[in-house]
């Protein structure tokens, strides 16, 4: 793992993803926590699609809205996509000396445990990068730091690291996917003989793998949203104050205990097409940051 140019150039390429897409993300998690009968603060069906959104969230917050959780977005993908990427690389370079030599399933492998390892560990920005789209400016006010710490403070360090569980199944799901959906994508267009190996062929082939990743792990990503726009206060924070009233009124009277009981609520309470919520923008997403992406991974075996 000495080679650098995998982690540079996937955290350069994940960070240049991010900011042409982050409008679209906000739309994704306000798509994915509207409609929830266990937390009163989302009960309403304000937005119909991606578009009506991207026009009622200006109209009413102001374009900047949109850019909410952009800091913690960056800080995301200078961890996640330097080590999922990098890692990723390296892995195959440890197990295959040439690329030649390289087997899909091993490669599958390698992508899920670097999507995996590289999730867990950025956990802590993606719950805030949540948090903060859900609220618009009233969080990003406080600050990247401040907004860490008052997470820690209030709900334990585990607050950072709420919804990990579906984020780690989400990264594995997406790249046990998108891998070999991309590879076999990009062979068949070329056997037709309509494609040759080129540019071209590249983006169509990410685009679908992006399609078929986002059909995959949408279920998934919806749980992790809105566990992680859930918080879980000490119990000190939800003791009642003289008046009567808790201290803390922006919080859900209940919450998810779990990824599958989130799952199970979310499907009794709103159907199964509720666990589909956000998938345009989430296909629309991650098309051009698979084009991105793998751009700059097809210029790092290029180079070597």
């Amino acid at each position: 793992m000495q080679d650098w140019r995998p982690f540079v150039y996937g955290g350069l390429a994940s960070v240049t993803a991010e900011c042409g897409n982050i409008s679209i993300d906000t739309t994704k998690t306000r798509l994915q926590i509207q409609g929830q009968k266990i937390d009163v603060r989302h009960t309403e069906l304000k937005y119909r699609g991606m578009l009506h959104a991207i026009s009622r969230i200006s109209q009413e917050e102001g374009v900047r809205a949109l850019y909410s959780g952009l800091n913690p977005a960056l800080l995301r993908q200078a961890t996640y996509g330097t080590i999922k990427i990098g890692l990723y690389h390296s892995l195959k370079r440890v197990l295959f000396k040439d690329a030649k030599d390289e087997v899909l399933l091993i490669n599958v492998c390698c992508g899920v445990a670097a999507g995996v390892i590289s999730s867990c560990i950025a956990n802590p920005t993606d719950v805030l990068k949540v948090r903060m789209q859900s609220q618009g400016e009233s969080l990003a006010r406080q600050g990247l730091m401040a907004s860490f710490v008052d997470i820690a403070r209030r709900e334990g360090v585990g607050g950072l690291w709420r919804g990990v569980g579906p984020t780690a199944n989400r990264a594995a799901v997406v790249a046990g996917v998108e891998l070999p959906a991309y590879d076999v994508c990009k062979k068949y267009l070329i056997i037709s003989g309509f494609f040759k190996d080129n540019m071209f062929t590249h983006f169509i082939s990410s685009f679908m793998a992006g399609l078929l990743g986002a059909i995959a792990s949408n279920p998934i990503d919806v749980v992790k949203t809105r566990m992680m726009n859930q918080r879980k206060l000490r119990v000190a924070e939800l003791s009642p104050t003289p008046a009567g009233a808790p201290t803390s009124s922006a919080i859900p009277t209940s919450i998810y205990r779990g990824s599958v009981d989130c799952l199970l609520q979310t499907y009794r309470t709103e159907g199964f097409m509720a666990l589909y919520k956000g998938f345009i923008p989430n296909w629309v997403r991650l098309g051009p940051w698979n084009i991105i992406v793998s751009f700059y991974n097809v210029n790092i075996v290029a180079a070597k």
